[in-house]
């Protein structure tokens, strides 16, 4: 019912892009979605460092050990103890009164990334489950709170792009082997499971495959053979820009419907970004929103942070330095990380405090040029910038949301 295969995709893909086709009915197949992208703005946050571990984020976890990815942290403990581990992670990290607190905030969506190794695990791999059986109970909590959820495949079998937030740090190696078909399946297994709760707006077909070191045919055959699989369902069927560039989509997906376009916006992995001026950062943030605006599609930001510095330790991967203080490779010295971005918001200088509340404002008004935003994370333990709990808390992330100290930051 739901789904078809590559070659069934191939050929309704060659139909959309036949400029003198007879137009196709398609709307008998269309369903309302849970959330009016049309009309409303995504306001959201992402539960990082929930299902799929980043060291940065949760540090107590790979301290004392060689670990630098859930792969290798599963591998260290062994099933038992990294289930005992994860389990109790999993039960505290996040909790229904975070759900709550997020929709008093004012916030509309949660973006819940989870790894495949949850859903449709790999035979050999050290990895334990458990996460997928939390996520339904979080659906639940979402749907009390009234809010929506975009759930985002953020790992795939070989990983996407080599990073530790795919599960697995190193090569690239998604889109060999089977791993592509088993990414669908995953996919297929997370509509038959979620996508008719009343909680699940979006789900994303795979978090920032990365496209410079992959065949990009490969992954628009991907996305969309994940499309025909879901487009049957009632919810936004979202995809990454892939590295690609916001506008660079412009031209793709004719004759598809209810497609999310996530693009992610961060000034701080760039050695030549990340020593601009707050000044400089919030041009770069207010152009940015003006092109997402120009897709042509719902276009959210859907991770960005309050950082203009990448000194949360381990933000790079672990012990990796800083390009901010020139510790990382290749990197020049900027300024200082030391006492300056980890820690609490409260013991921020002051006027620390006004540059990321003029970022995070700027950003707010950028990305609602567009369709929303969803920030990268609700909570960290210690990594100030990136932590929207505690930007909050200490008056830096608007209250209400469409509060301004710094108005009219983009014109």
């Amino acid at each position: 019912m739901f789904g078809f295969g590559s070659a069934a995709a191939a050929a309704i893909g060659l139909l959309f892009l036949t400029t003198d086709a007879s137009p196709v009915d398609f709307s008998k197949w269309k369903r309302d979605l849970k959330f009016d992208y049309n009309n409303q703005k995504v306001r959201g946050v992402n539960l990082g460092g929930w299902f799929v571990l980043e060291p940065w984020i949760t540090p107590s976890l790979f301290e004392g050990n060689a670990a630098k990815d859930e792969y290798t942290l599963t591998q260290i403990l062994g099933k038992d103890e990294a289930y005992n581990t994860l389990s109790n992670h999993w039960n505290t990290w996040i909790t229904q009164g975070d759900f709550s607190e997020i929709a008093n905030a004012g916030l509309n969506h949660v973006r819940i990334p989870i790894g495949y190794w949850s859903i449709i695990p790999i035979d050999g791999e050290p990895f334990v489950q458990g996460a997928y059986d939390k996520l339904g109970k979080a659906l639940d909590w979402a749907a009390a709170a009234g809010l929506k959820v975009m759930i985002d495949l953020h790992g795939a079998s070989g990983s996407q792009n080599g990073f530790d937030n795919s599960g697995k740090y190193g090569s690239v190696g998604w889109t060999q082997g089977d791993s592509t078909s088993h990414t669908l399946k995953v996919l297929n297994k997370i509509r038959d499971d979620h996508a008719d709760h009343p909680a699940v707006a979006a789900i994303q077909l795979l978090n920032e495959p990365m496209g410079p070191s992959l065949d990009m045919a490969a992954v628009k055959q991907f996305y969309m053979d994940g499309w025909g699989n879901l487009k049957d369902s009632n919810v936004a069927i979202t995809f990454h820009d892939a590295f690609q560039g916001v506008t660079g989509w412009n031209d793709w997906g004719s004759g598809m419907w209810n497609l999310l376009l996530d693009t992610h916006h961060y000034e701080v992995f760039d050695t030549g970004v990340v020593a601009k001026s707050i000044d400089e950062h919030i041009s770069i943030a207010c152009d940015f929103g003006n092109q997402m605006a120009s897709t042509g599609k719902w276009t959210i930001a859907g991770e960005w942070t309050g950082g203009i510095t990448d000194c949360a330790k381990w933000l790079n991967g672990k012990d990796k330095g800083a390009r901010y203080d020139g510790t990382f490779d290749g990197s020049s010295r900027v300024g200082s990380c030391d006492g300056k971005y980890t820690g609490s918001v409260a013991s921020l200088s002051n006027a620390d405090k006004s540059n990321i509340s003029r970022f995070i404002e700027a950003q707010l008004d950028a990305f609602e040029k567009a369709s929303g935003w969803i920030f990268w994370t609700w909570k960290t333990e210690g990594a100030p910038e990136w932590d929207m709990q505690d930007l909050l808390k200490n008056g830096l992330f608007p209250q209400p949301l469409t509060a301004r100290n710094h108005p009219g930051q983009c014109g």
